[in-house]
């Protein structure tokens, strides 16, 4: 695939890049091994200095790198703008409470004195998709770099302006050359970097097969991974949950980043005695939706990011349909320039359908009708994903039943699923392993190193 800009929204191509070759790599790779010998050393107050000033360009130039999103991924233009303020508040978070986190920790021995100390790896390798091309970004660079660690990004090949403006906003802020770079290289090339012995960790979020053969090459040269892989959650709905709150916080759940965000509800598992009334309404407001340009701030849903996904989600649609799944609304491209596609409510879904093991990135929902919420656990369950899960309902012994049952790394109670710095975030089974955000992501890439002092 081209490293290339292409507007999803018309379709233009606006921008084209050479993938660098191997002189260039090899010259960044030196560049971040030096960057690290001293940035390891850099006091971490400077750090957190250098990370609120990276905080302070994001906010003077938020509708600028907002800009930039909507163009390259389609991302409706507020939703960009938002995007910009979540990195400042992960920036301003880790700089207020990294040092707190990265304290070395007194241990109770026999020792004179024991203690575990957080150390930097070195050099991590970030390999990102487009769908939160800024977010994504942030959530790891700024725990790794604040812990002393320097960051090679390879983003996503349709999201190469805003990789660079990534680049740029942490050169400017004052970061040292080498300890934030964009690595503008096509898939082929990810292999030699992540085997090359200078870097020491790599962190992806994609999809289950890039996930599979990052973690296995890693894993040969014995290097850290934390992936996160993507899921298909479920969203839960029993009769004592607010019905009102429940069902617009669920067409927003469905239809957030057009339907392309990991952590979106995908399937919808509805107690019987509120199944017919609710569908019938979520079914009324998927159809009202308003599809179009993304800078219009009218807009519900914008365009899917690229011609391929679009492809790819009318055939997962289909498939399912031909499977024996009935479609209530949309299931079509909607025809002219751009990469839309129509909301989409289907039900009566075959276990053996795409729509039912597999992960649709658009504003597809499945619908399935439950007894109770031990019902609900099973089906939701039933899949080879666990990132999150998001479950509404007043009462309090089944709040606790899907808080402990649920086979996920987040579970929102009366609350759409969503990242937040001060929380960890990653999933178990098919998406994935480790964490990001919160302590536990500022300590993913760091040396638990002991200390011993008799």
């Amino acid at each position: 695939m081209a490293i290339a800009s292409i507007n999803p929204a018309t379709g233009e191509k606006l921008k084209e890049f050479a993938a660098f070759d191997d002189a260039e790599i090899e010259k960044r790779l030196k560049r971040a091994e030096h960057a690290f010998a001293h940035h390891r050393r850099r006091p971490l107050s400077e750090r957190a200095q250098l990370m609120m000033a990276a905080a302070s360009l994001l906010e003077q130039e938020k509708d600028r790198l907002a800009r930039t999103m909507t163009l390259e991924m389609g991302k409706l233009f507020r939703a960009a703008q938002e995007e910009i303020a979540k990195c400042i508040r992960g920036c301003r978070f880790y700089a207020e409470n990294g040092g707190r986190f990265l304290e070395d920790e007194a241990a109770q021995t026999d020792a004179a004195r024991s203690y575990v100390r957080y150390a930097p790896l070195g050099p991590v390798l970030a390999i990102m998709p487009w769908n939160f091309p800024f977010w994504q970004v942030f959530r790891f660079a700024a725990p790794a770099l604040l812990a002393g660690n320097v960051g090679l990004l390879k983003h996503a090949a349709n999201v190469p302006q805003c990789a660079l403006a990534i680049e740029e906003i942490f050169c400017r802020a004052g970061f040292d050359e080498g300890i934030f770079q964009t690595l503008l290289i096509e898939a082929q090339q990810v292999e030699k970097v992540i085997v090359d012995p200078r870097v020491q960790a790599i962190t992806l979020t994609g999809s289950e097969k890039a996930g599979s053969a990052v973690a296995s090459t890693a894993g040969r040269h014995i290097k850290k991974s934390v992936l996160e892989l993507g899921g298909s959650d479920p969203f839960i709905v029993m009769p004592t949950g607010d019905f009102e709150s429940t069902l617009s916080t669920a067409i927003k759940a469905r239809t957030i980043n057009n339907g392309q965000s990991c952590i979106a509800a995908k399937r919808f598992l509805v107690a019987d005695e509120v199944y017919d009334e609710f569908l019938r309404q979520f079914v009324e407001r998927m159809r009202a939706l308003k599809v179009g340009d993304p800078f219009d701030e009218t807009t519900e849903i914008g365009p899917l990011a690229t011609e391929h996904i679009l492809q790819g989600v009318h055939e997962q649609v289909q498939k399912s349909i031909a499977a024996g799944a009935k479609l209530l609304t949309g299931g079509n491209r909607i025809h002219g320039p751009g990469f839309f596609y129509e909301p989409t409510v289907l039900v009566d879904v075959p276990s053996d359908s795409p729509a039912y093991r597999e992960e649709i990135f658009g504003p597809v929902a499945s619908f399935f009708r439950v007894r109770d919420a031990a019902d609900a656990i099973e089906i939701a369950n039933d899949t080879s994903f666990g990132l999150g899960a998001s479950a509404w309902t007043n009462d309090r012994a089944e709040q606790e039943l899907f808080a402990s049952e649920l086979e996920t790394g987040m579970v929102f109670i009366n609350a759409m699923v969503a990242s937040d710095p001060r929380l960890p975030f990653g999933g178990v089974k098919g998406s994935g392993f480790g964490r990001e955000l919160g302590v536990a992501g500022i300590r993913e890439f760091t040396n638990a190193k002991t200390i011993w002092i008799a």
